[in-house]
């Protein structure tokens, strides 16, 4: 097969490739160097989507979806973190070329479509794997937080890259290498790369049967988001059955709030992309005794000593669901019309203190509010059932109260 060079992608090919709409056939070579550099080649497509993600997003609900200080640090760590593939091929695959040289056990035919689907499963397994240990130990953690530093989440968000995270995802497509060419894996690892953009969005919502399949706009918001249902799962490249299959899948509950648990509120582009190794060193020098040291760095974000490996998740800050937020805005609504009622001294006054009143107790007893201590708690009910049951007296002295503050 002649070798490829990046005028031979097509048009047809830049767009469908974006998806991973490409067949084997018109993407199998026989000699890594004659495999495109595809994600160069795909530039011109994202900014196209970007805009029309802008111009959509603006059509749909009259407001701008892209942040210019927002979106220009995302573009700006893309860039940066593809600058070293300007001057050498990436970690992954020269360390792949290695391992095929001189350890490899089988030879599988890089041009059958079984090793093409062979390296589709073993990339995207082989990344499940990468990520989620991007989350789950720290030093890792430190290269990724970057792709999650951003608190928007639309098609600059997965620009948005750390320049530091090749330096271990090699290691989990080294298996492959014992029998996959790499010329194959050098086509997949950047297929499974472009097939992440066009998902992170909040305009596509539900693809339907494709979701229990694919990584979709809508698993992968959750991927992003710091709820606390929404840590820690779905990790997921191209496909979600990965995580399906070992226990870290969560579909699209409450509104998702983007971001890291701990903002870093700024845009300076060296900061995002290096201070949590600040961070992490400080850390380290802090603990206690080696034990402590090592799982400083081999642990969760969230360890702490006494904790469980990936931490309880105690100090990440509660996000209110949308039930909480209709029965919240539903009791302030209620206390501004009751307060309203007691100064114009209406009739309906006890009626609507006393459903307030229980309304209060009810809300405390089911955890949508929580004063926090437990003296205050316990003061909350008490004082709360006194004002219930005063209220209920005056409905009773008042037989014929009007039901109706007007």
């Amino acid at each position: 097969m002649a070798r490829a060079e990046p005028s031979d992608v097509t048009f047809s090919q830049g767009g469908r490739m974006l998806f991973y709409l490409v067949s084997p056939n018109e993407t199998s070579f026989s000699d890594v160097g004659a495999v495109p550099r595809y994600v160069e080649q795909a530039t011109p497509f994202f900014v196209g989507l970007l805009l029309l993600e802008v111009f959509v997003g603006w059509l749909k609900t009259g407001n701008l979806l892209f942040k210019v200080n927002d979106g220009t640090t995302s573009l700006s760590a893309g860039m940066i973190s593809r600058l070293p593939n300007l001057f050498v091929r990436s970690l992954e695959v020269s360390s792949y070329i290695y391992v095929w040289n001189n350890f490899r056990i089988l030879e599988l035919p890089w041009d059958s479509a079984w090793t093409w689907w062979l390296a589709f499963l073993g990339v995207d397994f082989g990344y499940y794997w990468v990520h989620r240990c991007s989350h789950e130990l720290n030093i890792l953690w430190a290269a990724h937080q970057v792709h999650h530093s951003s608190e928007y989440y639309n098609l600059s968000t997965a620009l948005r890259q750390s320049v530091t995270q090749q330096c271990a995802s090699w290691v989990f497509y080294l298996p492959m290498a014992l029998l996959v060419p790499p010329s194959v894996f050098a086509v997949h690892i950047q297929f499974n790369l472009l097939y992440q953009f066009w998902i992170h969005t909040e305009l596509i919502s539900d693809l339907g049967p494709l979701e229990w399949i694919l990584n979709t706009p809508s698993h992968h918001r959750v991927h992003h988001g710091r709820n606390l249902y929404c840590i820690d799962k779905n990790y997921g490249g191209t496909l979600i059955i990965w995580d399906r299959l070992f226990g870290t899948f969560a579909p699209e509950g409450d509104k998702v709030v983007y971001g890291l648990t701990h903002p870093i509120n700024t845009f300076e582009i060296l900061y995002v992309q290096f201070h949590y190794y600040t961070y992490l060193w400080q850390q380290f020098v802090n603990a206690n005794g080696i034990a402590h040291k090592l799982s400083v760095i081999f642990k969760g974000p969230s360890w702490e000593p006494g904790k469980p490996r990936l931490g309880d998740h105690e100090n990440v800050p509660k996000m209110l669901s949308q039930t909480t937020l209709l029965l919240m805005a539903g009791y302030i609504l209620l206390t501004l019309t009751c307060l309203g009622c007691i100064i114009d001294q209406r009739p309906a006054v006890a009626l609507l203190e006393t459903a307030r009143c229980v309304f209060m107790i009810g809300l405390h007893s089911l955890g949508f509010i929580n004063p926090g201590a437990s003296l205050l708690a316990l003061a909350t009910r008490v004082f709360g059932g006194l004002s219930a049951l005063y209220w209920a007296v005056q409905i009773l002295r008042q037989p014929s109260v009007e039901t109706k503050c007007h």
